[in-house]
């Protein structure tokens, strides 16, 4: 990542947004008004490509050439993003069009002001980590995905106890008889895993938190483990394909798991890179966000 007062050159600005921004379609065009009058190469994903009437791209393809995301949503939206990311350096700008917006960093009303001091380059980079996940079946690789808050294995459909073998580095951590599973980063730390009991820790912390759903033994807590290992799942519970097990990625994507599937994560390589206008403040953003600490 490019060091502070060293940051990228924007240049390249994509437009990134969820559907059903209608209402702030004149909010939108006055921000792509301003990057045309800087002169910057202006790209668009299909939702805000079709709002604004302009030809768009997927996803996928901007974040491989831009130097710059305006992530118009909520969190959902951002870690849709996440997901989408390639090997190249994107700064992420977040605008709260949505719910809590725990992540994003702009109000809708202040997106203007902001793009502004990003194009002058008054900003700070929130480097975040992201999990990689890959599912084995009979020793194929089914599949692979990147995670920013969390992967969630649990019971599907069929509202019964699953069984879940742990290992770290091929050794075994636990057998977990629970509900489900959830291997969270530290940014996810404050999402899914924090209502099952998970404990909230800091988005620097080099780690992987394992956090058990409704486990039978009272026994198997939360487990906070460092992210340079490799951790694996293995299911060890059978149902027929109408039943399966599921798997959440992010709370955006999911599908079903099989009777001796095998899932590894590890930290990925690449990183979520998040405008912040000022340094670090986590502490306020838990307290004005989730009430925490007042």
């Amino acid at each position: 990542m490019p060091k502070e007062g060293n940051k990228k050159d924007l240049q390249k600005v994509a437009f990134i947004g969820k559907a059903g921004l209608h209402d702030h379609k004149a909010l939108i065009e006055e921000a792509y008004n301003y990057l045309l009058k800087k002169k910057k190469e202006v790209y668009f994903d299909e939702n805000i490509g079709e709002l604004l009437k302009q030809d768009s791209e997927p996803r996928e393809e901007l974040l491989k050439k831009v130097d710059l995301a305006i992530v118009l949503g909520g969190d959902g939206t951002l870690l849709q993003t996440a997901q989408a990311l390639s090997n190249r350096v994107v700064y992420c700008y977040g605008i709260n069009f949505g719910n809590v917006g725990f992540l994003t960093e702009s109000t809708k009303e202040k997106m203007l002001a902001g793009l502004k001091r990003i194009i002058s380059q008054k900003f700070v980079v929130d480097k975040r980590s992201l999990l990689r996940v890959t599912v084995y079946r009979n020793g194929h690789k089914m599949r692979t995905h990147l995670a920013l808050n969390d992967a969630v294995i649990n019971q599907g459909v069929k509202a019964r106890l699953i069984k879940l073998r742990l290992e770290m580095n091929q050794r075994k951590v636990s057998t977990f008889e629970a509900d489900g599973l959830i291997i969270a980063t530290p940014t996810g730390s404050t999402g899914h895993s924090l209502s099952a009991g998970g404990p909230i820790v800091h988005p620097k912390m080099d780690a992987l938190i394992v956090t058990p759903i409704c486990p039978v033994s009272l026994a198997q807590r939360p487990i906070v483990m460092p992210n340079d290992r490799q951790l694996k799942v293995f299911v060890e519970t059978e149902r027929d394909h109408l039943e399966q097990i599921a798997m959440t990625i992010d709370g955006q994507q999911s599908f079903g798991l099989e009777y001796d599937d095998e899932v590894k994560f590890r930290k990925s390589r690449r990183h979520l890179y998040l405008i912040r206008m000022t340094g670090e403040n986590y502490y306020r953003s838990l307290r004005a966000k989730l009430g925490w600490g007042d």
